[in-house]
């Protein structure tokens, strides 16, 4: 058994040419025992992004705060606090921060997915 608390769970903050502003916490994963899918947490601060990229899995996504849009195979939609999105395996997609407080969501993929 796993519990804990968001405010608890390290930020790894990433960094490439590819992305800005973008943090990533591990909520549940194959260290705190759900062997094949691993749930992370994404802060996208502010005019940030995530990098535009596809791979072979899905990703499925909720939105917790904030508000931005979501790119997939060149459609740009907007997304908000409360909304859900998955993107299949395969999609190019991005997320971007819109707006004036962080753009948050939840994103959980297969456990090969969190590199």
């Amino acid at each position: 058994m796993f519990i804990s608390d968001l405010s608890k769970i390290e930020k790894t903050g990433l960094e490439g040419e590819s992305l800005k502003n973008v943090t990533k916490q591990v909520l549940v994963g194959p260290k705190q025992g759900w062997d094949s899918h691993v749930m992370r947490v994404f802060t996208v601060g502010k005019n940030g992004y995530t990098p535009k990229h596809s791979h072979s899995w899905p990703h499925i996504n909720y939105i917790i705060g904030g508000e931005g849009t979501l790119f997939v195979d060149g459609e740009e939609y907007p997304v908000k606090a409360g909304g859900t999105a998955f993107v299949p395996g395969g999609s190019e997609h991005q997320f971007r921060q819109k707006g004036e407080e962080d753009f948050t969501f939840i994103c959980i993929v297969p456990k090969e997915g969190d590199v």
